[in-house]
């Protein structure tokens, strides 16, 4: 058996099991999409990725007195930079949806974007974890995601920021406005597809990544 195979079967059996131990298949979606959201928070962390259903949830989070700020890390965009460079006019995806939450109706000083070039939810963490020492005031973040990612963002986030001299709190916003359906997710295509996604995702996460985070020592 290739190594390859002998990964892809591990990762399989590790579904398998993690599923099981939630409670069942059909629970895999529901645990995903966990929630709780602190009835006032210093900031929302809007990650990236479906912008649109995001940028709406972290709108209605503000709106509704949870939250003055939103921070937002820079995404990476990959040849976004060679492409400017060559004159075309284009816009990042992350002035994108700092853009739209202006046109909804939140005032641009209350929106933080963050430098980080942040491939992943990772990358993200680490970026507001460098953040929060200039910013001591900052003790509770809602993060506002994608329902399915939520479990896993939240997992990353309290990973990442455990390091930090003072607590911090990480609450959950998972978006309404997703069409994700984590009570009955093994009816649709899509959604069998993103539940299995994030189960290799957490496990990856779990196994390998967690201990490569740099400055996490304690």
């Amino acid at each position: 058996m290739t190594v390859y195979r002998r990964s892809a079967l591990f990762l399989v059996l590790l579904f398998v099991l993690a599923v099981s131990y939630i409670g069942g298949c059909r629970q895999a979606g529901v645990w995903l999409t966990t929630e709780e959201v602190p009835v006032h928070a210093d900031a929302i962390v809007l990650l990236m990725g479906n912008f649109p259903e995001r940028v709406l949830q972290a709108y209605d989070t503000w709106e509704s007195g949870r939250a003055d700020r939103i921070i937002i890390v820079e995404e990476s965009m990959g040849a976004f930079a060679a492409l400017k460079s060559r004159g075309a006019s284009i816009v990042s995806n992350s002035e994108q949806t700092a853009g739209s939450l202006v046109a909804l109706g939140i005032p641009r000083d209350n929106i933080v974007l963050l430098p980080g070039n942040a491939r992943s939810t990772l990358d993200e963490a680490y970026a507001v974890r460098k953040f929060l020492p200039g910013n001591s005031e900052t003790d509770t973040l809602i993060l506002v995601s994608s329902p399915a990612h939520m479990r896993r963002a939240h997992m990353i986030f309290k990973r990442t920021l455990r390091a930090m001299d003072k607590p911090v709190v990480i609450g959950c916003k998972p978006s309404s406005y997703s069409s994700f359906n984590g009570v009955k997710w093994w009816r649709r295509k899509e959604d069998i597809q993103t539940v299995l996604a994030e189960y290799i995702k957490i496990a990856s996460f779990m196994l390998i990544e967690k201990h490569k985070l740099p400055g996490l020592e304690k």
